[in-house]
């Protein structure tokens, strides 16, 4: 059996981490066995459609490396791969199970179903629709003749629906505790439960990974596979992904948009590794690895469903180590620089921001820290911490003589910088922690910085020079 998974997002809004995450695990799936990866929208709730979302969630998918095989972009042989194109589809297929007995018209107004539901929750059962004790012909003539209706499934009111789950034990559901759900409304559109099954099996979809919290939609799919005579595909219910409480992940406690990771600079393979160790765990341990290496080790039986916490403090930590062991310095700077563009910050990728990057790698964990982090490297108007600025007070008498001192160099060199300054510490009799931290502050205006000798020989000479003068005065 060939192996199709698909992620099916729903255009409302901001390209949610939920999207990647799940979308990382079926593309994983698939391309570890040679199968088909599709991507299709689900668009059919219009009161919460988001114009450009669509578009935002194919440039996220880019951004993380995720190639779809199939999607409203690429096309394929199982499209169109929007609902919204869909739409005849779901009528038929709804008009199918009515005449099979598994669905029903039901005629209820707004009004008729709130007093019903009221009903049903004060006697703690499900609600029961009038519609479904009609004569089949007799609905069948008042719809045909226009009336207003809905097609509901008709639930079986005996015995129980199971949920087969390759990730936990089988999950079992009293059909007397189901309601009969709305299947195609009476504009004629789908709802979820019936556009989502009949969409999985015309694009031939295998294997089913989504969210747990679908869990509780998986026994109505299940009824209508099974009112179709259709065969179940592989039901993967992944864990979410959680706040440090153990909420649900929500942008009120944390950011939920792929595009703020994007704007701060994040890396698209810090990302997916992260997400990677979402509920599940390298079989040798590794905590940095590639999206080829977790194809080749990944076993959809082998996520857990601890509940993974989603900590921006962990995904920074991921960022940094693939800035400093993972890409070489050279790549690093190509990327930061692209990021600082992309950010309408004009900056020439010459050897000077080369240079400024390789000093920085170990001092920043994400892209956006960079500017912050580095102004005395582009002006020579940047602020002065008060930590600095004491320092300068407390060396006016040094800061002449190490003006004149790094003016003279023979070779403004950082190897020739730190002999200098052991040399002058050694004639006045003082540590180098004296001499140094001075310095630091004039030039930076911080004591945060790189090494203080490859920070001077970066600048420059007639930088360094100039600005140590200013100081002293």
């Amino acid at each position: 059996m060939s192996v199709v998974t698909r992620i099916a997002p729903s255009p409302t809004g901001d390209p949610h981490v939920g999207t990647a995450y799940i979308g990382l695990f079926n593309h994983t799936l698939a391309r570890q066995q040679g199968g088909t990866f599709i991507l299709r929208i689900e668009d059919t709730d219009r009161n919460r459609y988001v114009p450009d979302s669509e578009k935002r969630i194919f440039q996220m998918m880019q951004w993380l490396g995720l190639t779809p095989d199939e999607s409203p972009l690429q096309g394929g042989q199982n499209g169109p791969y929007r609902q919204s194109e869909r739409f005849d589809l779901y009528g038929q297929y709804a008009r199918q199970l009515v005449q099979s007995g598994h669905a029903y018209y039901a005629f209820e107004t707004p009004e008729e179903l709130a007093a019903l539901r009221e009903a049903a929750q004060a006697e703690g059962r499900v609600i029961a629709v009038p519609s479904r004790g009609l004569d089949p012909a007799a609905a069948q003539a008042r719809a045909d003749a226009g009336e207003a209706a809905v097609i509901r499934l008709k639930v079986p009111r005996e015995g129980e629906t199971v949920v087969n789950d390759q990730l936990r034990d089988p999950i079992h559901f009293q059909n007397r505790e189901i309601d009969d759900k709305v299947l195609l409304k009476a504009d004629g559109f789908p709802t979820y439960h019936l556009a989502n099954v009949v969409d999985d099996r015309l694009m031939g979809v295998t294997h089913v990974v989504r969210a747990e919290e679908w869990i509780t939609s998986t026994p109505i799919h299940v009824l209508l596979y099974q009112a179709f005579g259709w065969p179940e595909p592989v039901w993967a219910h992944m864990p979410l992904l959680r706040n440090a409480d153990k909420s649900k992940i929500s942008k009120r406690k944390n950011p939920t948009s792929v595009e703020w990771y994007q704007q701060q600079g994040f890396l698209p393979e810090a990302m997916l590794n992260f997400l990677a160790t979402m509920g599940w765990t390298h079989p040798d341990g590794l905590e940095v690895f590639d999206l080829a290496e977790f194809q080749r080790v990944f076993r959809l039986e082998d996520v857990t469903l601890g509940g993974p916490v989603f900590s921006l403090d962990k995904l920074r930590w991921y960022n940094g180590k693939y800035l400093r062991e993972v890409l070489g310095e050279d790549e690093v700077a190509r990327r930061l620089h692209a990021h600082l563009a992309g950010q309408k910050v004009e900056l020439p990728l010459d050897d000077y921001f080369r240079a400024v990057t390789r000093l920085m790698i170990p001092r920043m964990e994400v892209f956006s820290e960079f500017l912050d982090k580095t102004p005395y490297f582009w002006r020579e108007e940047y602020p002065v911490t008060e930590k600095a600025q004491a320092a300068i007070d407390g060396a006016k008498t040094l800061l002449p003589d190490l003006a004149a001192r790094l003016k003279n160099l023979p070779s403004f060199d950082a190897v020739s910088i730190k002999a200098a300054f052991a040399a002058y510490a050694e004639e006045q009799g003082l540590k180098l922690g004296k001499v140094m931290p001075p310095v630091r502050a004039a030039v930076a205006g911080t004591m945060e910085s790189p090494d203080l000798p490859e920070l001077l020989a970066t600048l420059g000479r007639e930088r360094v020079v100039a600005r140590v003068e200013r100081a002293a005065r």
